[in-house]
């Protein structure tokens, strides 16, 4: 498989415009990142790459006072993702409650929660704020004996926490077949097998026609979010929750709206930088026009 490595220098260069970058870079098809003193390096697919949609991005760039600049190049014939998998990352720790990290580190703290994870890409390590406000969310919720949907589930984090809070069985699926991939070998490092969480690949049809669940969680993009918002929805008992992340503060309301009209009320909002996460519940009568 072809990749092109695609380097973004940032001026003013912070961590949370990298972050806002990289977040925008997934939308349009980017698969991994790595950081750079003044920017981050991002990698695609030759196949997804579109110059017209990175020009779009870069002027319509969230922080107007950042300037992007980039250059594309054909990355070289070898595992450009090896050397993360080869050095792990380190251990990401959400309050008191919740580790996620590797083999390669001993240096994890004993808590309630220790997710191990093996991740093909950074984004999937837990880092980032979305994973991080969702998975605290999932500290304070009721999981015993419920049925969950992993909406866009990367590298199964979600899924893996939604069981080691009771969850009794779980749908994780995700468009991407490494992620699928990545998810069920996830799940053998935490001794979850498939008689607990199904994995499949594919895009929200895979939930329709299902039983509905008590629990669903999507930490995608706004887009895809407001697109799967019927489906997501449907599957959904009424009187059950639903979890959304992935999105900018900014577009919260956007989001807010469209449930509505699907009969679900907002029962919170958490945020972190300009990052948000909404938890909704379902009406409990449910409604017979989804």
């Amino acid at each position: 498989m072809k990749y092109y490595e695609v380097k973004c220098t940032l001026q003013p260069f912070s961590e949370e415009a990298a972050d806002l970058l990289s977040a925008a870079l997934s939308e349009i098809g980017f698969e991994a990142f790595s950081m750079m003193e003044d920017g981050l390096t991002a990698y695609i697919q030759q196949g997804e790459w579109d110059e017209d949609r990175m020009k779009q991005l870069v002027q319509d760039f969230f922080l107007t006072d950042t300037d992007i600049r980039y250059s594309c190049t054909e990355a070289p014939d070898e595992d450009w993702n090896q050397v993360w998998e080869e050095e792990g990352f380190q251990p990401v720790v959400i309050g008191e409650d919740v580790v996620v990290h590797d083999v390669k580190h001993t240096d994890v703290p004993s808590v309630r929660y220790d997710i191990l994870i093996t991740p093909r890409m950074a984004f999937g390590t837990g880092s980032h704020q979305t994973t991080r406000l969702i998975l605290h969310a999932m500290v304070y919720l009721d999981f015993e004996g419920k049925h969950v949907i992993d909406a866009g589930t990367g590298t199964g984090i979600l899924a893996i926490m939604a069981v080691k809070r009771g969850a009794a069985y779980v749908l994780a699926y995700d468009i991407d077949d490494w992620s699928v991939e990545n998810t069920r070998d996830n799940l053998l490092l935490n001794h979850i097998y498939n008689n607990v969480v199904q994995v499949q690949a594919g895009d929200s049809s895979v939930i329709e026609g299902r039983e509905q669940v008590d629990f669903l969680i999507a930490n995608i993009n706004r887009n895809i979010l407001l697109a799967d918002m019927p489906r997501f929805a449907a599957a959904v008992k009424p009187g059950g929750k639903m979890i959304l992340s992935g999105f900018y503060l900014a577009d919260a309301q956007s989001l807010v709206e469209a449930a509505a009209q699907y009969g679900f009320s907002l029962l919170g909002t958490e945020s972190e930088d300009d990052w948000a996460m909404l938890l909704f519940e379902a009406d409990a009568l449910g409604r017979c026009d989804v």
